[in-house]
């Protein structure tokens, strides 16, 4: 008995120090995320369109690739934007909640499976609440594809189903290019509806709106009282830059990485400066009106430690007729190779 005992132990230490080796063996995948792997969507809306994106960066020197991406309750769905990722590339998780066939509380966790440069799983948790009182049609303000300087208007049905004093008292918006009012045009005993007007500003810069609009109602419980309502879109420039972001890859300190950007516009431009907010990255302006322009962008960091690690700037590309456009820059910086012997 004393030896099946001993068995039993000395099993279950094999299996605790295989599964903490197999822990810490996950970690270089859970860096990646850059410790966001909960995401609490709070109390939503019935028919809200419920959607969050965990970002992964590759922050190594070998190429990463997502195996598959999957979740533990049908309540919800996830997907990866891209399955390979070289150096200081980027993917999304995207996780959306089926707010329509589920209602109250529903938790997930979604599991992100890596084979290279080794396996490795990723655990990330979503949490919500659906409430089915408050129904929200369609479940998020789209504005599409808007050419900057318009002003479109989408306007959203809000019905409730309860109190009969329940009210929407305000809405607000943190995004200070994005209008919103609740008009209420209907009560009965018991239900409410409202018309959710909401109106993007002409002066919404280029870019894409991954917004939300909070519903601040006279609900006594604080967490039910704000209702979020996505707001999604797209802001066109007549004026475009590709790639953006543009990822200049590595860079070895003291020597010169360059790298193209093209800018393009509807019709023939000039560009008067591309200014740069960090002074190892200089841009050289090409000469003439033409409806595309190609802007080398050349970085270089001095020998010194503090340069090393990854350096980053936003490049502002200013024009005599076609406004303005900015793209986001990065590199990685690695110290000099060892002169040979």
């Amino acid at each position: 008995m004393k030896n099946i005992r001993g068995l039993y132990y000395l099993f279950a230490v094999v299996v605790w120090m295989l599964s903490a080796h197999a822990a810490r063996g996950q970690e270089w995948a859970v860096k990646m995320f850059g410790g966001k792997t909960t995401h609490d969507f709070g109390v939503v809306a019935r028919g809200a369109k419920v959607e969050h994106r965990f970002l992964v960066e590759n922050i190594y020197e070998e190429e990463a690739r997502i195996q598959s991406v999957a979740s533990s309750c049908g309540c919800s769905t996830a997907r990866a934007t891209r399955q390979t990722l070289k150096t200081w590339e980027q993917a999304e998780i995207v996780v959306a909640m089926d707010t329509r066939g589920y209602l109250g509380r529903k938790d997930a966790t979604i599991t992100v499976v890596f084979d290279l440069p080794f396996r490795a799983e990723v655990q990330l948790h979503v949490h919500s609440f659906i409430r089915g009182d408050v129904v929200v049609q369609p479940g998020a303000v789209e504005f599409g594809s808007v050419v900057q300087g318009t002003a479109p208007r989408r306007v959203l049905k809000i019905s409730y189903a309860g109190r009969n004093d329940w009210r929407i008292e305000r809405v607000e918006s943190a995004n200070p290019h994005i209008e919103a009012r609740a008009v209420e045009n209907n009560r009965a005993t018991g239900r409410v509806e409202y018309d959710l007007m909401v109106r993007l500003k002409e002066d919404a810069p280029p870019g894409y709106i991954r917004d939300r609009l909070i519903l601040v109602t006279n609900d006594g419980n604080p967490r039910s009282a704000r209702v979020p309502v996505p707001v999604e879109g797209v802001v066109t420039s007549e004026l475009t830059v590709r790639p953006s972001p543009l990822l200049m890859g590595i860079a070895e300190a003291g020597k010169p990485v360059t790298r193209n950007l093209v800018v393009q516009g509807g019709t023939a431009f000039r560009i008067l400066a591309a200014r740069s907010s960090n002074k190892s990255f200089s841009c050289k302006i090409p000469d003439g009106d033409n409806k595309v322009h190609v802007v080398p962008v050349t970085f270089l960091a001095d020998g010194s430690d503090a340069a090393l690690g990854k350096a980053a700037t936003k490049i502002v590309v200013e024009t005599d007729s076609a406004g303005s456009v900015e793209v986001d820059v990065s590199i990685q910086v690695a110290p000099p190779k060892p002169p040979r012997p």
